[in-house]
């Protein structure tokens, strides 16, 4: 009997966080808000009361505000999915490999590891098929061999991990914000200043989870910081650079949209409508074809920078920008060469 309760009472835990150095002081409904993916606010306050949510090995109450260096554990009586990675034959586009890492192009609309309503056909399937006993970073079960990723619908590069002394020399350096990544984005309208700097904090809306929203005052999400520069300046839309110096989710979408410059066809900040130009049929039509040749936001990651944490020798990968990029970018060319 005794063991049938011991049972009941067991909790699975789901999620393990340790709260940054240079945290603000946050209700922990509110940090858990911007920590976890698709968990309703509602299920994360009543997990709190239920007492499934630990701060240091203690139960909290809801007003409870976490500090740095918290450890949160959020766990529930019912367990995770099974987060054994199926491997599948999928294709991978390798730019460099040798025995510690390998730089793959992931095409838009590849998913990078499993997760909610995307347990198949991703990256980390991919890689599971191709390679064994890749190494996981603490607290990041079930993605083998990442340091870290990109959107579902951005397409370009990314760096993984064959070892695990490259898992914590990689790790570190993007801890270190040493690791220079360069996108390509084309945006709607020309920055009024042809180069600068977004330092506003990211965090989950409080509107909408799937969206990232900025927080100019900094009360709230975390400190993100992207560096962009005009690269072609197209009257109605511009080809930026942006290089970023922290790695929040959707960062160069959201900044973007915080500038005013939505990225072109990105449906989830508003960049799939019309945001600038004229009224008249002809230009819906073309900017409608234009969405048609590119159904996803233009962003590309074009190029990775760092030092090989084995051999220290510094490497660069660059990679051509993919073929719906390429054919929306002609289009704007020749549009506004014959306006």
């Amino acid at each position: 009997m005794a063991e049938g309760r011991e049972l009941e009472n067991e909790l699975y835990e789901h999620y393990r966080i340790k709260v940054d150095a240079g945290q603000d002081l946050l209700r922990i409904d509110k940090f858990l808000m911007d920590r976890l993916p698709n968990v309703t606010r509602t299920k994360i306050q009543n997990g709190i009361k239920d007492g499934f949510v630990t701060v240091n090995g203690g139960h909290v109450k809801p007003n409870y505000k976490a500090h740095p260096g918290d450890e949160v554990i959020v766990a529930f009586p019912q367990p995770q999915r099974d987060t054994e990675i199926q491997p599948e034959n999928i294709p991978l586009h390798i730019i460099m490999e040798d025995e510690h890492l390998l730089i793959v192009n992931k095409p838009a609309g590849m998913v990078v590891h499993p997760a909610h309503q995307n347990w198949s056909g991703t990256l980390v399937n991919a890689l599971a098929y191709h390679f064994r006993n890749l190494p996981e970073m603490e607290g990041h079960d079930g993605r083998p061999g990442l340091v870290h990723r990109i959107d579902k619908h951005t397409s370009g590069l990314l760096v993984l991990a064959k070892t695990q002394p490259a898992m914590s020399g990689l790790a570190k350096q993007f801890f270190d914000h040493t690791i220079e990544r360069t996108y390509l984005a084309l945006v709607w309208g020309v920055p009024g200043e042809g180069k600068g700097t977004i330092d506003v904090n990211l965090g989950r809306s409080l509107k909408d989870r799937r969206v990232t929203a900025a927080f100019p005052e900094g009360n709230f999400g975390r400190r993100a910081i992207t560096h962009y520069e005009i690269v072609q300046d197209l009257r109605y839309v511009s080809l930026v650079k942006c290089n970023l110096e922290t790695g929040r989710t959707h960062q160069i979408r959201a900044h973007m949209k915080y500038l005013g410059h939505p990225l072109f066809s990105d449906e989830t900040y508003g960049g799939n409508e019309i945001l600038k130009g004229t009224i008249f049929t002809k230009y819906r039509q073309f900017v409608q074809n234009c969405f048609k040749v590119m159904p996803r936001q233009a962003l590309h990651a074009k190029t990775l920078g760092f030092e090989h944490p084995i051999t220290k020798e510094r490497i660069f990968a660059d990679s051509r920008l993919p073929d719906d990029f390429q054919q929306v970018l002609q289009k704007w060319e020749r549009y506004v060469g014959k306006t």
